[in-house]
């Protein structure tokens, strides 16, 4: 099974965009089921498909698929819920950890989180300066849900 280990956190400044290039991203989902999400996404000009299952801490199942751009942009433009998540993706290496780092655009505007994946859930992680507080367990964060909630209609924003 192919697992992906991940936490997320808000930040406290930019400082990290130093250097920093972003690479854009677009992503929509199929299905927003909790137990098993299936996104579409395209990223610079790679399209992919990958299915994901529940979350368990900082776990869950994940299966990444490349596929054809040209339908990419057809699943995302013809089947996938809206709004769709729109963002561009930075990679900041850290203490030998490369973190990505979302800036969200459209309906997330505003909300940016930093991402390190591991290779154990208990794996060490040296935060950088410009991290702050740990969201990893706080579900309005995850993308599947940021399509659903967006950034923007929450009461008391954070980020």
């Amino acid at each position: 099974m192919a697992l992906e280990i991940e936490r997320k956190f808000l930040l406290r400044n930019d400082s990290w965009k130093v250097g920093a290039q972003g690479v854009a991203y677009r992503q929509g989902y199929l299905s927003l089921d909790p137990q098993r999400t299936v996104r579409v996404r395209i990223a610079g000009d790679r399209g992919f498909l990958t299915v994901k299952g529940a979350t368990r801490g900082c776990v869950r199942s994940e299966y990444e698929y490349p596929i054809p751009l040209e339908q990419a942009r057809q699943l995302l433009d013809e089947l996938c819920h809206r709004p769709q998540i729109e963002k561009t993706r930075y990679r900041v290496p850290h203490a030998g950890l490369v973190w990505e780092i979302d800036e969200f655009h459209g309906a997330n505007e505003g909300l940016v989180l930093a991402e390190v994946e591991l290779d154990r859930p208990d794996q060490p992680v040296v935060l950088p300066d410009w991290v702050g507080e740990e969201v990893t367990g706080d579900e309005r964060y995850y993308n599947a849900c940021l399509s659903r909630t967006p950034f923007s209609s929450w009461p008391q924003r954070r980020g």
